[in-house]
């Protein structure tokens, strides 16, 4: 059986599935916008303004249109990938173009965390299992916990203290993108992917660390190590494989935090990302531009949840 047509099996089985929970999700974020605190036309008019305006600015921005009008309105030019103007942030502009500004801000500094803490755990997982019950199992599982416990934006301003201020090693503000200059763009988002990954590096390496002892005990493995075969094979072949099923399905399962980390991360490194524009979206109302990070935001995770069963039937071909 070919890697090509294990991948095509669970992709085509969720492909329905992708679908109804993205017309749900957008649903949902509709539904919530329409139905949380707020005004756009007051909130871009201020307190001062007249009926007359007010009515005015609905009209212009099809505010004034039933739910379901606005709703198709929206939602099927955003199946072409049209996601409207932005009504206030940046009132007139295509909010395509504004998440394309954005997004690849998001992209690097969640990839460079996600790298981060896979590498990370892996590292403190695999030395975990190997000695445990002994000091270094008690080291790992010791920063797994404390890593657990912190949450990132406590993270964030203490690196900022430490390696920032404190060290001068890395800047505690701003972005420099890659096209400009690679180590810039690197030594920028340091800090803020060290403050995502930390709290998934913890929880990837109790997962790991577990999986591995569980892998080690099991039965096949004993039989490996009766026949003799060589203990790196073994860990290998038998353990490090079968245990990084349940590594991956978590990883890909916290790519939902990997998104959600990114809005308050963001604004805390003064990063111009997707989820500083959707903080900023929220404040102003900007339906249009809220709606369309949302679903970018939901489209990611979905994305991530097929990649995490493509891989998930790699490791384990029973799963085809």
């Amino acid at each position: 059986m070919t890697a090509a047509f294990r991948l095509s099996g669970p992709i085509l089985r969720h492909a329905g599935g992708v679908v109804l929970v993205g017309l749900l999700g957008a649903l949902c974020i509709f539904a919530a916008l329409r139905l949380g605190p707020g005004d756009p036309a007051l909130t871009a008019l201020g307190e001062g303004a007249t009926p007359a305006s007010v009515a005015a600015y609905r009209a212009r921005w099809g505010l004034d249109q039933p739910w379901p009008v606005q709703f198709a309105a929206w939602f099927l030019p955003a199946l072409h990938g049209d996601f409207g103007t932005s009504i206030a942030v940046a009132s007139g502009i295509p909010v395509s173009r504004l998440i394309a500004e954005r997004l690849p801000v998001t992209v690097f500094v969640g990839a460079y965390a996600l790298v981060i803490a896979t590498t990370t755990a892996l590292v403190f997982g695999a030395v975990a299992a190997r000695w445990r019950g002994r000091w270094p199992d008690s080291l790992a599982t010791t920063l797994a916990v404390l890593g657990v416990a912190m949450p990132d934006f406590w993270v964030a301003y203490l690196l900022i203290g430490s390696l920032a201020f404190g060290l001068g090693l890395f800047p505690s503000f701003g972005y420099v993108p890659p096209s400009v200059s690679l180590t810039g763009a690197l030594s920028s988002a340091t800090l803020p992917a060290l403050a995502i990954a930390a709290p998934m590096a913890a929880s990837f390496t109790r997962i790991l660390r577990a999986a591995l002892i569980e892998e080690s005990l099991s039965e096949h493995v004993r039989v490996a190590r009766a026949l003799g075969h060589p203990g790196r094979f073994i860990f290998l072949h038998h353990v490090l494989r079968n245990a990084l099923i349940p590594f991956v399905t978590v990883v890909g399962l916290q790519v939902r935090y990997l998104l959600g980390g990114t809005v308050v991360i963001e604004r805390i490194f003064g990063l111009p990302g997707l989820g500083a524009l959707m903080v900023d979206a929220a404040f102003a109302r900007d339906y249009p531009l809220v709606q369309a990070c949302a679903l970018v935001f939901l489209l990611g995770v979905l994305v991530a949840n097929l990649a995490t069963d493509g891989l998930c039937a790699l490791l384990d071909p029973r799963r085809s």
